[in-house]
């Protein structure tokens, strides 16, 4: 009897695994070299991709299998290539798996009149976890094949929206002319004809859309279907009833004709043989089920029976393994069963290696389609790569058509949170990119990096990762640039930049950003200019008053003018919304205007631009601070009103869906770099700079200096108010963050609810049956929630369960479960043990835990239940098996008309998905204090000369802009994770006043214009970079609350 051992290897838990050299398949990077060929004679093999063209591989017949799948691989650039296999028709007539172990000449009898065929192998349950647009392009070439061979069996509504996504790749946007006379050409599925108007009705609908962004939308339709995947074996059971068997993520899988009668989880499953032409499935004991402990089916011959047990073996390992499992020491005198075992990389380790290692996206062609993007992201033809990637120039305004750059689909800043990208070309091109990248991953988040390191001849013109992902979705992370990955975490990221499907991605994480043929290089001309500057201290001091003003009055900008004409003008917008908005924000924007106009002035006579300096009249800040925070009084009701602002808000936008949605899109684009909250309390936020800019000065001024008694007068006035602004200010922050929160989550009913308070958010490992899985936990003072990301088009985490702390108990376990950094959480129904990525996290979340528990022991907070589904806390979704989702509930599965709501990938939570951490907040807070902006010279580890950039760091992201007069942001760059450090004189900086960022294999250097600056900046991006205490943030705002 032959058996795979379906129990993972102990020695996984807990560990990070590496990609082994020997495993699996990946794209070889400049550097790397095919495996070595044995020696032996050659032979050519033939090998037919999923676009149907035929490509010949000369290979020697001793060599294995693994050895020609790797070249096939590589000859595509194919990075995820695990998740593929080649198939061909043996002897028996029967579709067999090319084994990647034994030798080629074992399993083809005549290889040259064998054509194998490239095709997916392992269908994973939510196209998201592919971080590549090349995967994602080859799966939906999967899925065209399925379709058109009757396969992937639907209904009429799923197959013409399906067609509908893969005519938009291939035509481009819908003309009817041109879309009937293709569909009568081409048959994509059975019976095609009677469905054609619904097909071009759906395809009317497909306007704007890439083709890297229809293969992610045909990817979400699909994998909801039952048929998604799936390859059916005819079996009977024991009555001699006529079932097909299948295999899938989730386990062993029986139908009836298309339909599926019964699925046998990972979980409840102990053992899988085969006895002759019987196929066995031994089940764990179960006190409530009426199953047998063995269930037995009949398949047509012995060898059906063992092809199936193979490949379940396969799906098992790689799915539910976290690394490959060992081979089995050969016995000494017998041998019993078959000695088959999987061979590569695990998901797990297919999805730790992308994400940590970097690439250069090759550009590949698209067989099939006709649409004509710009050259640099999209190339048409077949799957080999391009000979030579396309220069990387800096694009004009006209680069991108104003109707495609404006649509309300593409506005999301495809730079979100998950993926930095340094491509000049990035900023206009990722707007084509697949949304779903927001996050990352590329949601890779999309993160949210870009290659940072370059080689040869491609240096200048292949930027690299700064590490952000977007989002990943995306995000974050470039599937729109064709060139270059976004990164979140060092991970590719899904694009975030522009919607989750494949573009969030990130997501993310996913701004490109100026490269070095994008700005202007300054380096010795720059310092000749600033030593005719002044050197005091106190200058610098006004000048980061100046520069964070502009910054500020961009924010007010995008209340005041961009908000106001994007949703302030709408009918949907009511009348009190509208007045309370102008009332507080219009005044405030003006008085503002005419302070930066004269701190200007102030500066330049400051810099000696008139004859004034000389007299030394105009060397001081303090009167023109104290003059305007005089004249800031009157509209100190103004600042009171940002609660009222906020509530009213969101009592617009719960009684007006259209008003949500015009807010929702809102927040999608560029302009709109964080959360729209964030800038409402822009005001109040503003008060605590202008205190602790007069405190600088203060400290730095003797009592004599001509500038220290306005200074000292000016500082008096503003924490006057800002002692007044304190504890409103607290709970508006807290506010405003479960607000963000419950944007980013679905499945909870009532998160807003009086007394409740936000502590913690990030990720944390989950124990189950399944083993460690990645999980978002939310800690507030009444309740911890966990979430899990990928099975929505949105962005959004999904709520698996909800622990109430009261009479709640925690205790580490490393010990108890052989699980590194783990501690158990002990609720009155319920236990979780859960696992953080390092002891500093684990500390962190213990500490924040234990403090909620005693704040939830003496406190009257709110105790309702959050979820809005039947979940309990004795209940883990995540343990049970998984339910599946009708292809006929259009409405659950957003495969109808309307698409699903994008979301901004750009957000915190996306950001510690990708990075694997937490914060807190007291972070929040922090980050809010510490806001900084100017200009900062930039260089990646090998390029040479630096970049002069509009930096804003805020949020915890640095912000990247050509210029300060730029309405939007260019790139993005999370700070969560790097370290912040002084280059080593082994890396050859010579220059003044340079801080390095730091974050596995990403390396930037910034260059500060003064030490003053150089020590701020350094300052606010440890403030993100190192793990706050709360007694710390406590410590730091009692000067501010007294």
């Amino acid at each position: 009897m032959a058996e795979p051992d379906p129990e993972p290897m102990s020695s996984g838990a807990g560990q990070r695994l590496g990609a082994p050299e020997t495993l699996g398949i990946s794209t070889l990077d400049p550097g790397h070299r095919p495996p070595a060929m044995p020696p032996g004679r050659h032979v050519s093999i033939r090998v037919r991709m999923l676009d149907d063209t035929e490509e010949l591989f000369d290979i020697s017949q001793k060599a294995s299998g693994k050895v020609l799948f790797d070249l096939v691989c590589s000859h595509m650039n194919l990075i995820e290539g695990d998740y593929f296999g080649l198939e061909f028709q043996n002897h028996q007539k029967m579709m067999v798996w090319l084994d990647h172990i034994k030798p080629i000449i074992k399993q083809l009898r005549r290889p040259k009149h064998t054509t194998l065929r490239f095709t997916v192998k392992f269908f994973p349950p939510d196209h998201a976890q592919l971080l590549e647009e090349l995967t994602r392009y080859l799966f939906a070439l999967q899925i065209k094949q399925d379709l058109s061979c009757g396969r992937l069996t639907c209904n009429d509504s799923s197959a013409a929206l399906m067609v509908s996504h893969i005519i938009q790749s291939e035509i481009g946007d819908f003309e009817e002319s041109q879309c009937r006379s293709h569909l009568l050409n081409n048959n994509y599925m059975p019976d095609q004809m009677p469905l054609i108007d619904k097909i071009m009705e759906f395809h009317s609908k497909n306007i704007g859309q890439t083709p890297a962004e229809s293969d992610y939308q045909l990817l979400e339709v699909a994998r909801r279907l039952e048929m998604y995947g799936i390859r059916l074996l005819p079996a009977k059971d024991r009555e001699g009833t006529k079932l097909s068997l299948a295999v899938a993520h989730t386990g062993v899988l029986v139908f009836q004709g298309h339909t599926r009668i019964n699925a046998f989880n990972w979980s409840k499953v102990r053992k899988l043989s085969f006895k002759r032409k019987r196929f066995l499935i031994k089940l764990r004991p179960d006190l409530n089920s009426s199953y047998q402990d063995t269930l037995e089916f009949m398949m047509a011959s012995r060898d059906y029976c063992k092809v199936f047990w193979k490949i379940c073996v396969e799906y098992h390992a790689f799915f539910r393994l976290f690394e490959e499992p060992k081979p089995k020491p050969k016995p000494v005198l017998f041998t019993r069963g078959s000695s088959f075992r999987f061979s590569g990389r695990t998901q797990k380790q297919v999805i730790d290696y992308v994400r940590e290692s970097e690439f250069k996206k090759i550009p590949f062609e698209r067989k099939h389609s006709r649409v004509q993007y710009n050259s640099r992201v999209q190339h048409n033809s077949r799957l080999s790569p391009l000979p030579s990637p396309r220069h990387h120039e800096v694009p004009t305004e006209s680069g991108v058509p104003e109707n495609r750059a404006d649509s309300p689909h593409r506005r999301h800043w495809q730079e979100s949170v998950l993926v930095s990208a340094e491509d000049p070309i990035a900023s206009r091109a990722t707007r084509a990119s697949p949304t779903h990248q927001r996050n990352g991953h590329e949601d890779r988040t999309g993160s949210v990096s870009r290659t940072e390191e370059r080689t040869g001849s491609t240096r200048q013109t292949h930027p690299e990762h700064l590490s952000t992902g977007a989002v990943a979705n995306s995000p974050h992370l470039s599937a729109s640039s064709g060139h270059s990955h976004g990164m979140v975490n060092g991970q590719k990221s899904l694009e975030l930049c522009g919607h989750s499907p494949d573009g969030r991605q990130p997501s993310p994480l996913t701004s490109p950003l100026l490269n070095d043929a994008g700005s202007v290089r300054t380096d010795d001309e720059d310092e000749v200019r600033r030593k005719r500057f002044p050197t005091d201290r106190a200058y610098f001091i006004a000048k980061e008053l100046l520069t964070t003003e502009r910054t500020y009055l961009k924010d007010l900008e995008v209340v005041t003018v961009s908000f106001q004409s994007a949703v302030g003008q709408d009918e949907s917008t009511p009348d009190s919304l509208k007045n309370t908005m102008l009332s507080t924000f219009e005044p405030l924007h003006k008085f503002h205007t005419g302070f930066l106009r004269e701190v200007e002035q102030r500066l330049a006579l400051w810099e000696g631009r008139s004859n004034a300096h000389i007299k030394g009249d105009y060397q001081r800040i303090g009167d023109v601070m104290l003059k305007n925070l005089q004249g800031l009084k009157p509209l100190t009701a103004n600042l009171t009103k940002q609660s009222e602002v906020l509530l009213e808000l969101e009592r617009a936008c719960k009684a007006s869906r259209r008003l949500e949605g015009l807010c929702r899109d809102f927040e999608l684009q560029k302009v709109c770099y964080i959360p729209l909250n964030v800038f409402i309390l822009r005001p109040l936020h503003r008060l605590n700079h202008y205190q602790q800019i007069l405190e600088r000065l203060c400290k730095h001024y003797a009592a004599t200096h001509v500038d220290f008694r306005d200074c000292r007068a000016a500082l008096a006035d503003v924490s006057e108010v800002v002692e007044q602004l304190q504890g409103s200010l607290v709970k508006m922050e807290n506010f405003q963050k479960l607000l963000e929160l419950k944007k980013d989550l679905i499945g909870v009913d009532n998160l807003i609810a009086p007394g409740r308070e936000f502590i913690r958010l990030g990720c944390l490992s989950k124990l189950s049956g399944k083993g460690l899985q990645q999980r978002m936990f939310f800690l507030f003072n009444d309740v911890i929630l966990y979430t899990s990301r990928g099975m929505t088009g949105t962005n959004q985490f999904k709520v698996n369960g909800q622990l109430q702390l009261h009479g709640m108990t925690i205790r580490e376990s490393e010990d108890e479960w052989g699980v590194p950094h783990a501690f158990t959480l002990v609720g009155q129904r319920q236990s979780v043990v859960v696992a953080a990525s390092s002891l500093t996290e684990m500390a962190k979340w213990m500490e924040d835990i234990k403090m909620a528990i005693e704040m939830a022991k003496t406190s009257n907070g709110p105790s309702s239940d959050l979820l809005t589904s039947n979940l309990t806390d004795n209940k883990c979704p995540e343990d049970s098996s998984v339910e599946a989702e009708s292809e006929d509930d259009m409405t659950a599965s957003h495969t109808s008309l309307e698409r699903p709501a994008p979301h901004r990938g750009n957000t915190m939570v996306h950001v510690c998905w990708h990075r694997n951490t937490s914060v807190s907040m007291v972070d929040f807070s922090i980050a809010m204090e510490n806001q900084l902006s100017g200009n900062l010279l930039r260089k990646f580890k090998n390029s040479n000369g630096w970049q002069k950039l509009w930096v804003v760091f805020t949020n915890f992201s640095l912000f990247f802009y050509k210029s300060h007069q730029d309405d939007y942001p260019l790139a993005s760059l999370p700070l969560l994770g790097y370290s912040v450090t002084v280059p080593a004189e082994s890396e050859n900086i010579h220059k003044d006043y340079v801080f390095k960022l730091h974050f596995k294999s990403h390396v930037y250097y910034f260059r500060a214009e003064s030490e003053y600056t150089f020590e701020r900046w350094m300052e606010v991006i440890r403030s993100a970079t190192l793990p706050s205490s709360r007694a710390r943030v406590l410590n730091s705002k009692e000067p501010h609350l007294h």
